[in-house]
This record gives C-alpha cells, sequence and structure tokens, in this order.
C-alpha cells in the first residue's frame, strides 16, 4: 500500500536535525511500504495517488497554516485516510484542549483566555501567556500583568517545576519517556523511568483524545509539590527524539507503528 510521507527536511529546529529521524523512520518503514516523501506545502496536490497521508515532522502549522487547513478540507472531503487521523482533540485542534481540561478538573496547569478570571488561577509574581493557535513556544512571554493581554491569548500561571517529560504513545501503548533534567536546557533529553502513578497520569490525557491509531507525545512537568501537570497534548506530528533511546526501543517502537499503520489501513 503507498504511502505519502509528508515531511519538512530543511525544518530549521533547534539544536536538532529532524529530518535525520524521518530519514530513520521511513529507511525501516519501507520494508513494509511502498513510500513516497514530499514537503508539506505538496500533500493536497499530491494526495490522490496514495492510500493514506503519513504527518511526520512536518514543522508547526503556523508557517503554512492556508496551505494546511487546504489540505485538510480536501482530506476530508475524499475520505483520506490521514495519519494521525484528523480527529485528534489536542494540538492539533489548537490549545482550546487547555481550557478544556482545566475546566474539566484534569491535572493540567490552569489556564484561562479571560483575563477577567484570573481570580481562577494561583496568585504567582508571573504569568506565561502564548497564543491560542501557537506552536513550538511561538509569541510564548511572561508578564506579572496579564490583564493587559491582547487578542487570542492563554494565561497560565508561570510554574517553577522541577523537569519536564515526555511520555511517548502508538496508538494507546506507552512506547518509552524522555525528561530534560534542567529546566533551563530542555532540549537536553534523557530517557525516563516512569512510575505507575506517572503512566496512569499520561494514559488519562491518551484516552480522553480517543484517538484509536496515531502517535502522541503527552508533555508534562513535575510541580512544586511533586504532581505532574500537562503541558500539551502532541497528536498532529510530535518530534520523537528516536535517536535518544536504546536500538531495542526504536525497534520496538518501528514494530509499533508499522502494526498500527497495517491496522488503520485496514479498518
Amino acid at each position: 500500500m503507498p504511502l505519502l510521507y509528508v515531511t519538512d527536511l530543511a525544518y530549521p529546529a533547534r539544536g536538532r536535525r529532524y529530518c535525520d529521524e524521518d530519514i530513520f523512520l521511513t529507511s525501516r518503514l519501507r520494508a513494509h511500504f511502498d513510500l513516497a516523501l514530499c514537503h508539506p506545502l505538496d500533500a493536497r496536490a499530491l494526495m490522490p495517488g496514495f492510500d493514506a497521508v503519513v504527518i511526520r515532522n512536518s514543522g508547526p502549522v503556523l508557517h503554512y497554516q492556508e496551505a494546511y487547513d487546504a489540505f485538510r478540507a480536501a482530506a476530508l472531503a475524499a475520505g483520506t485516510r490521514v495519519y494521525n487521523p484528523l480527529t485528534g482533540r489536542g494540538d492539533m485542534a489548537g490549545k482550546q484542549y487547555l481550557l478544556d481540561l482545566t475546566q474539566a478538573g484534569y491535572p493540567v496547569i490552569p489556564t484561562i483566555d479571560d483575563p477577567a478570571r484570573l481570580a481562577l488561577l494561583p496568585d504567582v509574581p508571573e504569568y506565561a501567556v502564548k497564543p491560542k493557535q501557537g506552536a513550538d513556544s511561538i509569541g510564548l512571554t511572561f508578564t506579572a500583568n496579564p490583564s493587559a493581554v491582547p487578542g487570542e491569548m492563554l494565561i497560565q500561571p508561570r510554574i517553577d517545576f522541577a523537569y519536564e517529560v515526555s511520555f511517548y504513545f502508538v496508538d494507546h501503548a506507552f512506547q518509552y519517556a524522555l525528561y530534560a533534567p534542567d529546566p533551563a536546557r530542555r532540549w537536553e533529553l534523557a530517557p525516563y523511568e516512569p512510575s505507575a502513578a506517572d503512566l496512569a497520569f499520561a494514559r488519562a490525557f491518551v484516552d480522553w483524545n480517543t484517538l484509536d491509531h496515531g502517535i502522541q507525545r503527552v508533555d508534562a512537568c513535575r510541580a512544586p509539590s511533586g504532581e505532574l501537570l500537562l503541558v500539551e497534548l502532541e497528536d498532529l506530528n510530535p518530534y520523537l527524539s528516536l535517536d535518544l533511546v536504546p536500538a531495542e526501543v526504536q525497534d520496538r517502537f518501528i514494530e509499533s507503528l508499522t502494526q498500527s499503520l497495517h491496522s488503520f489501513l485496514n479498518s
């Protein structure tokens, strides 16, 4: 079954080469599928010739929003299979989920979008403010006076967390976890051995997202109180940092992804 694999091989990631991950993934997936790689700007025109479109390291949609919206609309209209499926409720649909999860009482960094509701947040010296449609910390600022924030923005308390940790899933199966021991160097990741409570935390958000197939990354921070709080639920094109895990973990991930794609194509 031919797959159109969408990636921006020239995306200038901070301190990383995202293209290396996609070169590695496609080199392994070619043993199971016929693959063609394309830039996200070409996906809409090329997708009719393929059984499915696999979106991987295609960069923040903000950089090509109009083209992505057109691709998404065309894929939905034609019934084209897209992996991850376009029904994701996390970052794929913007940051509204942070508000929804806050209101539903999930363990997430408390989030509001109206300065008039500031009393609902913890009283802290500084607040994080970011666009509702943001990605990769684009537009993120910190302020002591969020009441003056203009436009469609999210407001969160700035948390002095111990570290950030990410949990990686294929479908609903946990694969591995990585964390940044130094909050000031968040891109320097190391393997993390999650506890049962950590995994239950991460699985709650994967279950909430209701995607039967796909790759998801649950990003969290360890709050001063010791609990994990959700930072981001990435369900569109999460970078996987596969180069940081042992070969046997890579092999297990490839096997899980291959099985997931076969199941998705046959569903």
